[in-house]
């Protein structure tokens, strides 16, 4: 297996099974186009089996950190260690970018995504409150 940076809407498209829904065209571009947007795939051969995607936040006074926004592995390639490593990559790349941390949400009851994430080296911290505003709903 080997991880590397995507940077191709083609590629994107052609791993469309390891996203919750198909890559939209312009929301690709959009994301591989901002300097701060990272989006990683694991390869069996040639073929896509993984990916996880990041965005850097930075704010005045806290400075850089990484959010995990989406890790996917294909059902074929799980319970091998391909999600565990994608994380430990991408915390490698904030490093590299001087990311101060990395951080990441889940459901409750995700015992997988949330043993994946453990296996690579993140600690529970206290829980919080997830608020959230549909803004296509509320236009409607």
């Amino acid at each position: 297996m080997r991880i590397e940076r995507v940077e191709d809407a083609a590629a994107v498209h052609s791993a469309a099974d390891l996203f919750d829904e198909p890559p939209l065209a312009a929301a690709t571009e959009r994301f591989l186009a901002s300097p701060d947007h990272h989006l990683l795939f694991a390869y069996d051969g040639d073929r896509a089996v993984g990916m996880i995607s990041g965005v850097e936040m930075t704010h005045p006074d806290k400075g850089t950190e990484m959010f995990v926004y989406e890790l996917g592995v294909a059902p074929a390639a799980r319970l091998q260690g391909i999600g565990a490593a994608l994380v430990r990559a991408l915390a490698d790349l904030a490093r590299e970018r001087g990311c101060y941390g990395m951080w990441v949400g889940t459901e409750t009851d995700n015992e997988a995504a949330q043993a994946t994430y453990r296996r690579a080296g993140a600690t529970e911290e206290a829980p919080f409150v997830l608020l959230n505003w549909d803004l296509i709903a509320e236009a409607g």
